[in-house]
């Protein structure tokens, strides 16, 4: 009865203290009533604050001024352009910049080079680079993944001039027998025909070859994305897949390739913007020709080498400025194909 009453005199006791005042000697909930601190900023977090937002503000008004500068130049010479901005998006004959008051310049045989081209990269560049993130993050030996993967990344240390070089130089003629080859059984196949003013086999100075160069500098980009997003799978879902006795290949393909799929296709999207872009290389590798046929085995023009071709052109305002059109088109279609693969990352 005596340690009930004591019980009972301790639980009242007990009671009458506020939540707010805690007993003496605890001292976890003295915590709660000291000032709150998670408002107060360190000087440090201040000016890391001031310096990160003013790189982020200052790359958006870079942006903002290229598009500015490019459609500041691109006005006046679509308002002389024959058939104006429409004509711009239908004509796809040679351009007939010579008389700067009645222009004849287009896109469409530009643009569709270069989506031809570049996407044929990224159906090369795709599987390989898939295959190596893979390898390096779950197959290489841990003491190999560091020095396989800084090869793996020096390839966009390599400069386009380099890869141009040796598109020209050296893959090209040495597919010249391989091309032979397909054109004798696919030839009918619109993708793989040679008209009369295609370039030679010889020389494979062709699309085909510009996206296999296209692809290999593409190739790091695409693979070192998919490679760290693959290497963030949560252990616990391999282990569980594991431990259910699946093998290394179904651990991969039910618990790494779902999770780092959107970083894999992410990387794809910019290995894709950075295909769009490129100029030195495809103006070495690719013969440039006018017309667009669909051909794998044709010359072509992007819209990076038109612009580079014409560099002589760009003394004269109006001149340079049907092709300031054309970069910005490109600039608009690489500008896209980023947000895209940003939309990619944020939505998964």
């Amino acid at each position: 009865m005596a340690d009930n009453n004591l019980t009972a005199a301790s639980g009242v006791e007990q009671e009458a203290i506020p939540a707010s005042q805690p007993a003496l000697g605890t001292g976890g909930p003295q915590i709660a009533t000291e000032p709150a601190r998670s408002g107060v900023k360190r000087p440090g977090d201040r000016i890391f604050e001031i310096l990160s937002t003013a790189s982020a503000t200052l790359i958006t008004i870079m942006v903002a001024a290229i598009a500015a500068f490019l459609i500041w130049r691109a006005v006046p010479a679509l308002a002389v352009n024959e058939g104006g901005l429409l004509g711009f998006f239908t004509y796809g004959q040679r351009w007939e910049t010579s008389d700067v008051e009645a222009m004849k310049f287009g896109i469409p045989t530009l643009f569709a080079t270069t989506v031809l081209i570049s996407v044929f990269a990224l159906i090369i560049a795709m599987p390989v680079a898939l295959g190596i993130a893979i390898f390096l993050s779950n197959y290489a030996p841990a003491r190999a993944v560091k020095p396989l993967g800084f090869l793996v990344d020096m390839l966009a240390a390599v400069p386009s001039i380099v890869y141009g070089l040796w598109g020209w130089q050296v893959l090209g003629p040495a597919l010249s027998g391989f091309y032979t080859w397909l054109e004798s059984w696919a030839g009918g196949f619109f993708l793989f025909h040679v008209y009369e003013n295609s370039p030679s086999f010889a020389t494979g100075r062709n699309i085909f070859t510009g996206g296999i160069v296209l692809a290999v500098m593409i190739l790091p980009i695409i693979a070192a994305t998919a490679r760290e997003v693959f290497v963030q799978t949560p252990p616990g879902q391999v282990e569980s897949a594991l431990a259910l006795g699946a093998t290394r290949w179904e651990v991969i393909r039910m618990t790494v390739l779902p999770f780092g799929m959107s970083g894999y296709v992410a990387g794809s999207m910019l290995g894709l913007g950075r295909a769009l872009g490129e100029t030195m290389a495809l103006y070495m590798v690719v013969s440039p020709l006018i017309d667009f046929r669909f051909s794998l085995f044709d010359g072509g023009t992007t819209f990076a080498t038109a612009i580079a071709l014409a560099a002589a052109e760009f003394g004269n305002e109006m001149r340079a400025g049907a092709y300031i059109a054309a970069g910005l088109m490109l600039f608009l279609l690489t500008f896209l194909v980023n947000a895209l693969a940003r939309s990619i990352v944020k939505n998964k």
